[in-house]
């Protein structure tokens, strides 16, 4: 009786333990992250962002980013994360967007001051987000750098190749 007690207490045990676990983040095999992930531990976020100055020229704010703005999570270096974000396109194709920057907000890099450097994350694909959907919110999964990379919009602090990005449901 002993023995049957403890192989039900180890399989309820085991069940309890599966069912606590989040499903398709296992079975996806890509860790779920957020925009604070990039920022290193111990880095706190209020602190990346300086007063910067006004362009009067050309009438916007040119953000100045502390030493922490350009820190980046070495800790997610070559792990394969699911991140949501919205897209500013670089390449666009009659098929879609091919390459692209994922930002925390829309409108960031457009119609704002980018966000510091890790705060943005450079991604291309091979199978291109339909152009009519590029406005809309993303998941994108894939295996995260942490390499710099200076476009013509922001300098970025990770890049990915997207294996497989889908519409962000509320």
């Amino acid at each position: 009786m002993t023995q049957s007690f403890l192989s039900r207490r180890a399989y309820l045990a085991l069940m309890a333990a599966a069912a606590a676990l989040p499903g398709r983040a296992v079975a996806s095999g890509f860790r779920e992250i957020t925009w604070e992930d990039l920022i290193p531990p111990g880095v706190p976020y209020g602190e990346i962002v300086g007063l910067g100055q006004i362009d009067e020229a050309n009438d916007t704010w040119n953000p100045e980013y502390d030493a922490n703005g350009k820190k980046v999570n070495t800790r997610l270096n070559g792990k394969a994360v699911k991140l949501p974000g919205f897209m500013i396109p670089f390449d666009v194709t009659s098929a879609g967007v091919t390459t692209f920057m994922l930002v925390p907000y829309v409108g960031a890099c457009i119609h704002t001051p980018p966000p510091p450097p890790n705060q943005l994350v450079f991604v291309t694909t091979a199978r291109p987000w339909p152009g009519d959907r590029m406005w809309d919110p993303v998941w994108v999964y894939g295996r995260l750098s942490a390499q710099p990379l200076t476009t013509q919009i922001a300098d970025v602090g990770y890049r990915m190749t997207a294996q497989k990005i889908e519409a962000y449901e509320w």
